[in-house]
């Protein structure tokens, strides 16, 4: 008896659209805003498919054909023994943050696990060839991010990538990376390891088939997912032309916050974070600076240790700081309440009620009335 569930025609279709050479995510989108869903791409005429924008004769054929000549089921059995999880848009599980942008992957395949505590999460990008400085700071960013419930996502590319995805491991935090190969095409191959222990302890997730080879284009494609998942994108070295500004752009037109590291003056891969802050990015030195700079969350999300937060500033309180904030609502709270909720010295909630004002937490309605930012 085969223990493996049934796959809905809904997936399979998804999928051969995912398969289809020519098909692109804009393309993809045209052809869903068009036909409804993707086994109505594949039940339409050649003369309806040819009235679609950005549909040429080359790839009028190519979907007529690729029932006949793309093996879905194989490839739905390679997921299988692989442990690979394929994700639609139309999944509880696909990252909402991601559902925003202007054109989403219509399918992920995951490696791993993504969990709702992802939503809180930072990427860290920058040069291949970075400096020593370079390497520090990212993985230095990684770390405290990390520490602080962020989750780290990165391209899993060399230099600062790489750094970044290690240090949120040794952290003991969780990281996401996005390749512009397929999950089983690991690329630089020297990181096949650090993919699979960015797997154990996160997910390594792609919007191309799993075999599918590193063609440059998916590189600065994929820069947009990258910054999809997250709340901004911090740059660690960056040179004039490097991909790291396309995943700037991307997450200005996204809405997500950019930060950038400056570095030496005379170095030639300070040059790109340089004029990101010229050009209004915030200045990043510590994981503070970032955790202060978030705006508060679209949705409330759930950290790692089961906390409801409703802005990532919350993740640099202590304890005694968060009892404090429990206490306060979205409507106006009188201060004694708080004293008399929080069970702590009027002086002492004073003073935090300051430090949560300071942080963007909380604001002041009069002497005696706060409320939740």
């Amino acid at each position: 008896m085969n223990d493996i569930p049934p796959i809905d025609e809904r997936l399979r279709a998804t999928l051969l659209l995912a398969l289809t050479p020519g098909v692109g995510p804009r393309t993809r989108q045209t052809l869903l805003e068009r036909f409804g869903s993707p086994e109505a791409v594949f039940a339409a005429a050649p003369s309806q498919l040819r009235e679609t924008p950005g549909v040429g004769a080359k790839l009028c054929h190519r979907l007529i054909a690729a029932r006949d000549e793309i093996d879905v089921e194989g490839e739905l059995a390679l997921c299988r023994s692989k442990n690979i999880s394929l994700v639609t848009l139309d999944d509880d599980g696909y990252p909402r943050a991601l559902k925003e942008i202007p054109d989403p992957p219509g399918l992920l395949f995951v490696r791993g696990e993504t969990l709702p505590a992802d939503a809180l999460s930072v990427a860290i990008v920058g040069t291949r060839h970075a400096s020593n400085y370079g390497l520090r700071q990212a993985g230095r960013l990684a770390s405290g991010l990390a520490r602080a419930g962020l989750t780290i996502v990165s391209g899993l590319a060399r230099g600062v990538d790489a750094a970044a995805h290690r240090g949120a491991l040794e952290a003991g935090g969780r990281t996401l990376a996005v390749l512009g190969s397929g999950v089983l095409n690991v690329y630089p191959p020297e990181h096949v390891e650090l993919a699979a222990e960015v797997a154990e302890r996160g997910a390594v997730l792609s919007e191309s088939p799993p075999r599918a080879a590193p063609l440059a284009g998916a590189f600065p494609q994929r820069n947009r997912i990258i910054t999809g998942l997250t709340l901004g994108v911090i740059v660690v070295e960056a040179g004039d032309r490097s991909g790291a500004l396309i995943s700037a752009r991307h997450a200005m037109e996204q809405n997500r916050e950019v930060f950038a590291v400056p570095g030496p003056v005379d170095s030639r891969t300070s040059r790109g974070c340089h004029r990101l802050i010229r050009d209004g990015a915030r200045l990043v030195e510590s994981a503070d600076d970032v955790l202060e700079e978030l705006g508060p969350l679209v949705e409330a999300a759930t950290a790692l240790d089961g906390r409801t937060v409703h802005h990532p500033a919350e993740l640099q309180l202590n304890e005694i700081e968060k009892q404090v904030l429990d206490t306060i609502s979205t409507e106006p709270t009188r201060v004694d309440h708080i004293v008399a909720a929080s069970e702590l010295p009027v002086s002492q909630v004073l003073s935090i009620l300051s430090v949560l004002e300071m942080r963007r937490l909380i604001r002041r309605l009069s002497g005696s009335l706060v409320v939740r930012a």
